[in-house]
């Protein structure tokens, strides 16, 4: 196909053929910022940007793919995108460049007002989420991944200790293939609830006694809370499959504590 007007015909390179007979798994675009809404639980709608990787599969025969049309995409749906038309703009991608599979990756911050646990003054606590689609011979699969910060609280350091143990800011990432429609803020609750104890942006004097104990009377290692916060999963009937990770970047070490499960719901043991 070319490119042609009364005065030049462009050639399309892209389209031209390949010989050396190797298929491309992922092509296309990284780190393209868009507007974006997100249906917000308490709030209706929330307003945010999002950072987009957008990739189509390339068969063998193909010398390239056209980049301008993933921005294309992105300028041809409504000003600001949502989880709405999340799906129809992958397919809508698939379709304009002619794949059999295509991959949409949409991270965002998204924000959360929540009331410190004693005196209930209310902040914004943000939240990296990040909704990936696919799409597969047709096939459509959603997953959420939610990026929260938490507290840990070492049951080793408390058991050895005279008095105090050494606590550490904690990231907890979950991966969750959904079968139906869950709230953001009720997925970032799931796992919140398993950590030594959450955290808030704006605390007063009351709320720091509150933590330093809670977190002091619920201590947590690394595998305590990925696995509790997998049981939480396994008790979500909106959630098929699912990767919890938890990375404690520890306040005692020079390294982070890691660990990570993965279950598929919809496979039998």
């Amino acid at each position: 196909m070319n490119d042609c007007t009364d005065a030049v015909c462009m050639p399309d390179v892209q389209s031209s053929k390949d010989t050396r007979q190797i298929a491309i798994d992922k092509v296309g675009i990284k780190s393209i910022r868009h507007p974006v809404k997100v249906a917000d639980k308490a709030e209706g709608v929330q307003h945010t940007i999002a950072s987009f990787n957008m990739y189509v599969y390339l068969p063998q025969h193909f010398k390239g793919t056209h980049m301008s049309r993933f921005v294309e995409i992105l300028n041809t749906r409504e000003r600001e995108i949502s989880i709405e038309n999340f799906e129809a703009m992958l397919r809508h991608m698939v379709d304009r460049l002619e794949a059999e599979s295509g991959h949409i990756e949409m991270t965002f911050p998204y924000f959360i007002n929540k009331a410190a646990p004693v005196s209930g003054v209310k902040s914004m606590m943000d939240y990296e989420v990040t909704l990936i689609g696919e799409i597969d011979k047709g096939v459509y699969r959603h997953t959420t991944r939610v990026v929260v910060p938490v507290t840990s609280l070492c049951p080793c350091s408390k058991k050895i200790s005279e008095y105090g143990a050494h606590n550490q800011r904690s990231h907890v990432t979950v991966s969750a293939r959904t079968n139906g429609f869950l709230w953001i803020e009720d997925l970032v609750r799931k796992i919140e609830d398993q950590a030594s104890c959450e955290l808030y942006s704006l605390l007063k004097r009351p709320d720091e006694k509150y933590i330093t104990e809670r977190a002091y009377d619920n201590p947590k290692f690394v595998e305590d809370i990925v696995r509790d916060v997998a049981a939480a999963m396994n008790a979500e009937p909106l959630i098929d499959a699912y990767v919890v990770e938890a990375e404690n970047f520890e306040s005692i070490h020079n390294h982070s504590a890691y660990a990570l499960i993965e279950r598929d719901k919809t496979q039998k043991a």
